[in-house]
This record gives C-alpha cells, sequence and structure tokens, in this order.
C-alpha cells in the first residue's frame, strides 16, 4: 500500500516506524515546509492518506485528498464543525473517510466499557461524574477529542446529564473534564462515578505513541480500496457486538 503521510512530527515518525514494519510504503511525506506538495498531481499514485496535524490545517489537508478520490484516516481533533462537510466530499469522490479522536485499539475498547458502565449508572442519581485527562504539552485541544467522545458516550446514555464543562461545576446537569498538560505524557483519561458511598473509576493509560499508530495504520489498511465513511468500530468490528 502507497501511503501520503500528512503530518510528520512525533506521531508522523510514529506511524511512518509501522506502515514500514508492515510492508507499506510512505510515498508522500507532508510537513508545514512542504505543504504545497499536497496536490492532486502527487495523490495520484497514493492508496491512503494518513492526516494527523493540527485542528486548524485539517479539514483543507482532508478534502484535498478527497476530492483527488485518495481515501483518508484522520486523527487530527478539534475540528468537529467541519467534520459533516468532510464526509459529504467523501461521498461525493466515491471514496472512504475515517476520523478518530483516538486510534489505540485499547482506547476503543475503554469506549465501549465506557457506554456500558454509562448505561447502568442511568438510574444511580447518587452519584455525579467526574472526568479527568492528561496530555504532554505540544497538545493544542483541551480537553481532547478522546476526552469529548468519552464525554458524549455518557451524555448519550445518562439522561440526567446533558452538557460538559471545562471547570469544576455545581449544576445537576453537567460534569467536568478537567485536562492537564504535562511534559512527556501519550495520554491519560479517568471517568469517576463519586457518591457519598463511594466511588467507582474506570483509567486508560497510555505508555507511549505506538498504540496510536498501529491503530491508524490498521485504519489505513481497512479504508484502502473502499468507498463510505467509518469509524474505529468497524475497523476493530465492534459493530457486530
Amino acid at each position: 500500500m502507497k501511503i501520503a503521510l500528512i503530518g510528520y512530527g512525533k506521531m508522523g515518525h510514529a506511524i511512518e516506524q509501522i506502515a514500514l514494519q508492515r510492508g507499506h510504503e510512505i510515498v508522500l511525506k507532508i510537513a508545514t515546509a512542504n505543504r504545497y506538495e499536497l496536490n492532486a498531481a502527487n495523490l495520484q499514485q497514493i492508496n491512503v492518506a494518513i492526516e494527523f496535524t493540527k485542528p486548524e490545517a485539517a479539514h483543507e489537508n482532508v478534502t484535498t485528498c478527497l476530492r483527488s478520490g485518495v481515501p483518508v484516516v484522520c486523527g487530527t481533533t478539534g475540528w468537529n464543525e467541519k467534520l459533516a462537510h468532510a464526509k459529504m466530499i467523501a461521498l461525493d469522490n466515491d471514496t472512504a473517510f475515517l476520523q478518530a479522536s483516538n486510534f489505540s485499539i485499547g482506547v476503543n475498547i475503554f469506549f465501549e466499557v465506557n457506554k456500558f458502565l454509562a448505561s447502568m449508572m442511568n438510574e444511580q442519581d447518587a452519584y455525579d461524574i467526574v472526568m479527568e485527562e492528561t496530555h504532554h504539552t505540544q497538545k493544542k485541544d483541551a480537553p481532547s477529542g478522546t476526552a469529548i467522545t468519552l464525554a458524549e458516550q455518557i451524555i448519550e446514555n445518562i439522561s440526567r446529564k446533558n452538557h460538559w464543562t471545562k471547570e469544576q461545576t455545581n449544576a445537576a446537569s453537567s460534569f467536568p473534564i478537567i485536562a492537564h498538560r504535562i511534559e512527556n505524557v501519550p495520554g491519560t483519561h479517568s471517568v469517576k462515578y463519586t457518591s457519598a458511598i463511594d466511588d467507582i473509576e474506570i483509567i486508560h493509560t497510555a505508555h507511549n505513541r505506538e498504540g496510536f499508530a498501529r491503530g491508524a495504520v490498521l485504519a489505513a489498511e481497512f479504508i484502502a480500496g473502499k468507498q463510505g465513511v467509518f469509524t474505529m468500530k468497524d475497523v476493530l468490528g465492534f459493530d457486530k457486538l
């Protein structure tokens, strides 16, 4: 498989290493200095693009690829307001698009556990909710896309909660996501249900970037040659559970 790697920072390097180990070829590497090389002519030779950049650049990067008929795996978060447009471009150009807040297999299992736990806690109104996430200081968006996904799952499954905040709150209908930024932390997310009697807490802690990179390459292998809009549930077969 011939891959265009859009974004060549620490995550891009990790994805490159995994892709090469799995027998793929990185044909095009796009960073800020050579952004002009992301064009229709260079994309003609590409089977799939993997995009990990910044929120302000993601939409243009993704739609440039999709309009060239190149399937895109996107791990950039913080541009949710334009995702629907990108999905439409993918469908209009008969190609594939997969955007995820987190590509780690462990995190995607964590998502399923979070939804199940939230559904069980729906009637347990003695418990309030606090979420925390910790990432490296280079991460631009706060809270993280993964934390927002977890929060949205909670809101979908717990009727007494309808929004999240960035600060501690006493409002019965909301709960906080407390974001921390610390040097050299790949990512930790926790969801705590707390009451006067006891606490219930689930935590996912990443030890390095390899899990995220491996999941992104698996997603690229999955969507290559396909048409449509997909999620990591499709890649991992969780939609069959």
